[in-house]
């Protein structure tokens, strides 16, 4: 299966959370669209793996995309290194993305700033030849997205582009509150963090209506880009 989009998360849900609209509006225009998670968010203070996985299934359904794989990498421990950049090259080539969407370049929690630059540094190894990978007994061709787009999470990163959301922010909200172990529920007995209260859930929706303010629309995502973004003509800019 080729993919127009392949959405690279360290955890369960960060891909929810910081481009879930930009991909429910690309799938209903017709995009193939995908999403990695490279650990399985077993260190996650509420709930259990299991329930991580899931929640992701039940994710992945709302938002309409077309595969979902984890690779299993450990949570908080997994690092950017040969070993684990060629089970992400296997994935690229697997799928052949024309764009890449991974973690924040910086953010609060560790592993979003070394799941970004493995990302990044797998898109850029996996067009080498001379790397040699196969998956499921079969060589593999080498493969370099077009783009590599980096997400906004925690800290509150200057966008280099935004995409308008508006008729997808509920969309967004609704795959985001499939994690309901991990989000505001007001009956919940697990331990209180700081993704778990009202004002959090709240935040990400006026993140988006911020973003959507400055470019004159209800609500929008925003990404930061390693190379200058193209465009035919200026009237491609709204």
């Amino acid at each position: 299966m080729k993919l127009d989009i392949l959405a690279i998360g360290a955890h369960p849900d960060d891909v929810e959370l910081s481009c879930s609209g930009t991909i429910a509006k690309e799938v209903s225009r017709g995009k193939k669209v995908g999403i990695l998670d490279l650990t399985r968010g077993e260190l996650g203070t509420r709930g259990t793996p299991e329930i991580r996985d899931q929640e992701a299934k039940n994710a992945s359904k709302i938002l309409g995309v077309a595969t979902r794989e984890n690779l299993g990498f450990k949570d908080g421990f997994f690092t950017n290194d040969q070993d684990h950049q060629l089970e992400v090259i296997k994935k690229i080539r697997k799928y052949k993305p024309e764009i890449v969407l991974c973690n924040a370049i910086v953010d609060r929690h560790i592993d979003h700033g070394k799941g970004s630059k493995l990302a990044s540094d797998s898109c850029f190894l996996s067009g080498l030849k001379k790397i040699e990978t196969t998956l499921d007994g079969v060589n593999q061709d080498p493969w370099r997205p077009k783009q590599v787009y980096h997400y906004i999470q925690w800290a509150n990163i200057e966008p280099d582009f935004v995409v308008d959301i508006s008729s997808y922010i509920d969309k967004k909200i609704e795959s985001v509150m499939a994690y309901t172990s991990q989000f505001y529920d007001a009956g919940s007995k697990e331990p209180v963090t700081p993704i778990s209260s009202k004002n959090f859930i709240e935040s990400v929706k006026y993140r988006a209506a911020d973003l959507g303010r400055i470019i004159g629309v209800h609500h929008a995502e925003g990404f930061t880009v390693e190379r200058y973004v193209a465009v035919d003509s200026i009237f491609d800019l709204i």
